[in-house]
């Protein structure tokens, strides 16, 4: 490799060193709570893209799900002032799984 060819990739992975540095800062800045709420709204989504997908996905839908729940009902108020939004989302999507459970024949 050319000299600046190498001096090419320090300068990259210098830049990508301080893009990360700078992103940890700012999820640092952030109340963990919110960081939670995101990512068990991240798996409502996933749940709902399995539900609604073509073949269903009841496995990977029931995964997701379970996992929501367990955050949702594991670290309950800790989530902060969106708690009772969570519990609701929770119960709207296990609703919904029963309801495309059901519309698909599959068995309990």
């Amino acid at each position: 490799m050319s000299p600046e060819a190498d001096e090419h990739d320090d300068d990259a992975i210098r830049e990508a060193a301080a893009a990360l540095e700078e992103a940890r800062e700012r999820l640092a800045s952030v109340p963990p709570e919110v960081v939670v709420t995101n990512h068990v709204m991240g798996l409502y989504e996933l749940a709902a893209i399995h539900l609604s997908s073509e073949p269903v996905d009841l496995v990977s839908a029931a995964l997701a799900i379970d996992a929501v729940g367990c955050l949702v009902e594991g670290l309950g108020p800790r989530l902060g002032e969106e708690h009772q939004t969570m519990v609701d989302a929770l119960a709207n999507i296990r609703m919904a799984f029963v309801q495309v459970k059901s519309a698909t024949g599959a068995p309990d």
